[in-house]
């Protein structure tokens, strides 16, 4: 994924209002779901997400597989992958 288009998938899905719940999916298959805006901070293609507990989960452009604009509890047929690699 290039870093502007990393940069823009992240920031729609952020300002989406209301705001839902979307899956980051990693290379090497770890996923988290970003479940609140303010967590997330996205700038030049580098972002941080403070998952609860305030742990922070730091991922780049290069290590993102896709991002699911849906919770990894939707099912199969109602996700819509907003981009992948």
């Amino acid at each position: 994924m290039t870093a502007d288009n990393f940069t823009s998938v992240l920031g729609g899905l952020k300002q989406l209002q209301p705001f839902r719940v979307f899956t980051v999916e990693l290379h090497g298959g770890r996923r988290f779901e970003v479940d609140h805006a303010g967590a997330l901070v996205v700038r030049d293609g580098v972002a941080v997400f403070l998952a609860p507990g305030g742990v922070p989960i730091w991922f780049d452009h290069e290590s993102v597989n896709q991002i699911i604009g849906a919770s990894a509890n939707t099912p199969l047929d109602e996700r819509g992958a907003s981009d992948s690699a």
